[in-house]
């Protein structure tokens, strides 16, 4: 039966039909919308006071407006945002960004009560108009393709009407028509492949487990993403928990599983909220729970925290962890569609992945396959972060080069400096130079040039940036997180980690390369999982990469990028400093910093602990404050032997 054909003796008409109404009545309510982005990026750049200023104009001026609540939109750097949709003043829905209590406080005032935009505030239009001629000329409004993230920051994620009205749901009422079979079919054609990582076929993964003769399975959806810089799995729970929910009770259907878990890392609290939320709105309306919908379908959902652990992104880790012991890799085969949680067939899908199913089911498998490449169909989703302009959360189509993504969509590399690196996949990715900017973004194409597709962190890299300090970090973070089963990933990150650390203090030597790549080498054949195989990545592509980083640590005892602290030091230019500052000398914490006979300051080499206070300290108009490596290149300065603030002034 076609996907199309319309459930029949479900109540879901009725359900949709009230949440129409509900839209239609706050789209046709007098006065302006104001649409607030509330997850946690918005929270903690101020979006609760924003509301709360806000809620005051609005009463002071004796206005009639709405406040709707709604998650990210993926303008992460410019939060608190705001888009007011104001009909009266003849203008489109208007995008503000970092609109603090004051600029609420304005918009209502000039906006609101008068219809004057304030257009110096103005990031863009979310429809094309006349009135707003740049409309949709900012990129990433119009170069991004949203299949996941199409209603993040459009509906309000604890009100499961807004995601019906929207057309949520209206795939798992006509799936239920459907023989599972023939669901699982439809994702194989999508050639929808999971979004954790790995790249394997979501498809393929479904029929391993509907092909089970066991009644009891499990559904899991993994959201621990522990990854350093990624918040997608976050932020897709924040802003859209129902199209991930339906995307399970859609597998559940596919596979004959009759409970599933929802896999979310603690330190997530709000996720973990609306998502738990979400659940029991879905139970109220009978999309969750017993004949769901009135079918002879039964689905049981709960929520398990995790503790933080970035090794329990790992299937089998993770299911050791939901059944109370320590997460730690499990040899596979068998995988867990065959033996999983407590022994039973268990299909562990991302959030990422499961948020894709619904749009594949509503719109067929052709409609997907239209979008990306033809081994890799589809959108990635990435968080974008470190050294660029507008950093934030991405959607687009896989086959998109990294050069459009970076430069493009995200603004490129901020105050003029050169790009160097993209760190892609997490801390097990690999780092990636300027020639292969134009590498298209799919699971092949990437692993081909030595990095990874990962759960979609990418960190991007100025010319200032020290590869080998990156692999360290990197290193230190994996090393931490390693379960310790495996020798290799216990012993052999640990060696890597302490070889690249006496680098980066300028203790290394020339075997030490080809130590790195040996015993990376090793770590990467001997590992069970995937955190082991893939720890070494960073070190190998900035070996490969950046060899000229390694050989002026190891050969000339010198940072390039300035960032080794063993290997810098900070010294005052003379000629920029300005009598009678004494910005540097009150921030210093070991009281490194001195005034010379002259008023200048100067810095004490044996107490400088290299913290970079006194740069950050600095007045931009003086520029005093300098780094130099390798530390003997700083100039003396003679410390007096007494402050002047000591002296006795004649």
């Amino acid at each position: 039966m076609p996907a199309t054909k319309k459930p029949s003796h479900t109540g879901f008409d009725e359900i949709r039909q009230t949440a129409l109404a509900r839209q239609k009545a706050f789209k046709e309510a007098p006065g302006p919308k104001i649409h607030l982005g509330m997850s946690t990026c918005g929270i903690a750049s101020g979006a609760l006071e924003t509301r709360d200023a806000f809620e005051q104009a609005i009463a002071l001026h004796g206005l009639e407006a709405n406040i709707h609540t709604v998650g990210c939109i993926g303008h992460c750097y410019a939060e608190p945002f705001a888009i007011i949709d104001h009909p009266e003043s003849g203008f489109p829905p208007i995008f503000y960004p970092e609109v603090t209590p004051g600029k609420a406080q304005m918009l209502a005032r000039f906006f609101l009560a008068d219809g004057d935009p304030r257009f110096e505030h103005v990031l863009g239009a979310t429809e094309e108009n006349e009135l707003i001629p740049w409309v949709m000329e900012f990129s990433r409004f119009n170069q991004e393709k949203r299949v996941v993230m199409e209603k993040c920051g459009r509906i309000d994620p604890e009100d499961i009407y807004d995601y019906i009205a929207e057309g949520g749901y209206s795939a798992l009422a006509a799936m239920l028509q459907r023989p599972p079979q023939e669901v699982v079919d439809e994702v194989k054609a999508s050639g929808l492949r999971g979004r954790g990582g790995a790249g394997f076929p979501t498809g393929q993964k479904w029929q391993l487990a509907a092909d089970e003769p066991r009644n009891t399975k499990l559904v899991i959806c993994n959201a621990d993403e522990g990854d350093p810089g990624a918040y997608m799995d976050r932020t897709i729970l924040e802003s859209n928990p129902h199209q991930a929910l339906e995307g399970i009770i859609a597998c559940a259907y596919a596979v004959g599983a009759t409970r599933a878990i929802v896999y979310v890392r603690a330190e997530y609290p709000l996720a973990v909220r609306i998502i738990t939320k979400a659940i029991a709105q879905a139970q109220k309306l009978g999309l969750v729970g017993k004949n769901i919908l009135g079918s002879s379908m039964d689905l049981e959902i709960e929520v398990f925290q995790g503790s933080g652990a970035f090794i329990c992104g790992e299937e089998t880790a993770l299911i050791k962890s939901i059944e109370g012991f320590r997460g730690m890799a499990v040899q596979r085969p068998p995988y867990p569609v065959q033996y999983g949680l407590h022994g039973m067939p268990t299909v562990i899908n991302n959030v990422k992945t499961l948020a894709s199913i619904p749009p594949i089911l509503k719109k067929g498998a052709a409609w997907y396959r239209q979008i990306g490449t033809e081994k890799c169909p589809g959108t990635a989703v990435f968080s974008v972060v470190g050294d660029v302009t507008h950093p934030g959360l991405i959607e687009i189509p896989m086959g998109v080069t990294l050069r459009t993504l970076i430069f493009d969509i995200c603004g490129g590399i901020p105050d003029k400096k050169k790009f160097k690196a993209v760190q892609i996949g997490g801390p097990s990715g690999g780092c990636l130079p300027e020639a292969f900017l134009d590498t298209p973004i799919d699971f092949d194409s990437l692993a081909e040039a030595g990095a990874m597709m990962g759960s979609g962190g990418m960190v991007v890299m100025n010319e200032d940036t020290c590869t080998v300090d990156i692999s360290r970090y990197f290193l230190d973070f994996t090393q931490k997180e390693s379960c310790g089963k495996c020798t290799f990933c216990r012993i052999g990150t640990y060696h890597l980690l302490t070889i690249v650390e006496r680098i980066t203090e300028g203790q290394g030597k020339e075997e030490d390369l080809k130590t790195l790549a040996k015993l990376s080498a090793d770590i990467k054949n001997g590992s069970l999982c995937g955190l082991g195989q893939t720890a070494p990545n960073p070190v190998l592509t900035t070996l490969r990469y950046f060899p000229d980083d390694y050989g002026a640590h190891v050969n000339e005892k010198r940072c390039p990028g300035l960032v080794c602290r063993p290997l810098i030091a900070y010294y005052i230019d003379l000629a920029n400093c300005a009598r009678g500052c004494d910005a540097c000398v009150g921030c210093c914490p070991t009281e490194a910093v001195f005034t010379t006979s002259t008023r200048k300051k100067g810095i004490d080499q044996t107490l400088c602990v290299k913290c970079g206070e006194c740069v950050v300290a600095c007045p931009p108009e003086y520029d005093a404050v300098r780094r130099v490596s390798p530390p003997e290149l700083a100039p003396t300065v003679e410390r007096p032997s007494k402050s002047v603030k000591e002296r006795k002034v004649p």
